[in-house]
């Protein structure tokens, strides 16, 4: 199946960065909210679009971490416009503080914070942590932003997602492990499939108010992201990526997918892809070399629509 973006029509590739993307692209009076922008890919993403001339808010779990990141951005580039507020994805009250203070137009919303193989931890509502923050989280907060978008006249959505999709589909019959017997891995694996599905759905209900959303998948970067590994884990991990001959990127190359999906113009008026490289991944029957290519769950319209309704009934239920 013909693809919208390829190597044909991007002229960047796995080993551009974030500003390489930006380098003939002005975005001065646009906005921008970057969520675990004080790290890893995080970071790097904010430094671009503010480098471009963006104004990026940094939306960060731990401020102090964050006001340390904008201070470096800074250093790079001193007449940036930032500003840091705090935002717990697994707490909906924070979560409601952040959409409820933010006014203007929005134009570039980068869905980017996200935890990894973490042991079996629970939020206040009893769901579990991975899924709690890597898609609730982010589920309440664009709807919660979803009027500012709207008042940008062609707002984005960037939805960082993972390779790690396909560990899991969506476990709707057990989405939080209260039945089975809890494993890090698929629910990394469905909360990163939920991202996807999250920028398929967002699509087809809000690109007639000119907002579109696509999932990136930034290639493999050793960060925070990991932390959480079992030392052995991480070591055999970092054993296979050297014998299997997979490139590694850089934080500054890892964002660039997330940039190309933000500014574009490819992808003007385009949604629901699942990007990689700054290019559209094919769809394939198993990851190739555990990084490249997407599950067809992760894009099926039917479920998009439905992870939509059971995210949407979850937080009413917690409203």
């Amino acid at each position: 199946m013909a693809r919208f973006i390829s190597s044909s029509n991007s002229a960047f590739t796995a080993t551009s960065t974030a500003e390489e993307v930006l380098e003939r692209v002005d975005l001065r009076g646009k906005s921008a909210v970057v969520t675990g922008a004080s790290s890893g890919i995080g970071i790097e993403t904010a430094r671009a679009l503010a480098g471009a001339g963006a104004h990026v808010v940094l939306a960060v779990r731990d401020v102090p971490a964050g006001r340390r990141a904008a201070d470096d951005i800074l250093r790079t580039h001193p007449a940036a416009s930032l500003d840091v507020r705090g935002l717990d994805l697994a707490d909906l009250d924070s979560v409601g503080r952040f959409t409820s203070d933010f006014s203007g137009p929005l134009h570039l919303l980068i869905n980017n914070a996200g935890i990894m193989m973490t042991p079996e931890l629970r939020t206040a509502q009893g769901w579990e942590l991975q899924f709690a923050t890597n898609h609730l989280g982010h589920f309440a907060l664009a709807l919660g932003l979803h009027p500012r978008l709207r008042a940008a006249g062609g707002g984005r959505i960037v939805s960082v997602s993972s390779s790690g999709h396909g560990m899991s589909d969506i476990r709707y019959e057990d989405l939080f492990f209260d039945r089975g017997a809890y494993d890090p891995g698929h629910a990394y694996g469905q909360s990163k499939t939920a991202n996807v599905l999250f920028a398929v759905e967002a699509t087809r209900r809000w690109a007639p108010e000119r907002i579109t959303a696509n999932a990136v998948m930034p290639g493999g970067i050793w960060t925070n992201l990991q932390r959480h590994w079992e030392p052995r884990a991480l070591a055999e991990a970092k054993s296979y990526v050297e014998r299997a001959g997979i490139a590694m990127k850089s934080p500054a190359q890892g964002a660039a997918t997330s940039i190309f999906a933000a500014a574009s113009p490819l992808l003007e008026g385009i949604g629901g892809l699942y990007l990689e490289d700054c290019q559209e991944a094919e769809t394939v029957p198993e990851i190739v070399n555990g990084t490249h290519g997407v599950r067809d769950y992760a894009l099926d319209p039917e479920s998009a629509a439905r992870l939509w309704e059971v995210s949407r009934e979850l937080l009413r239920q917690n409203s």
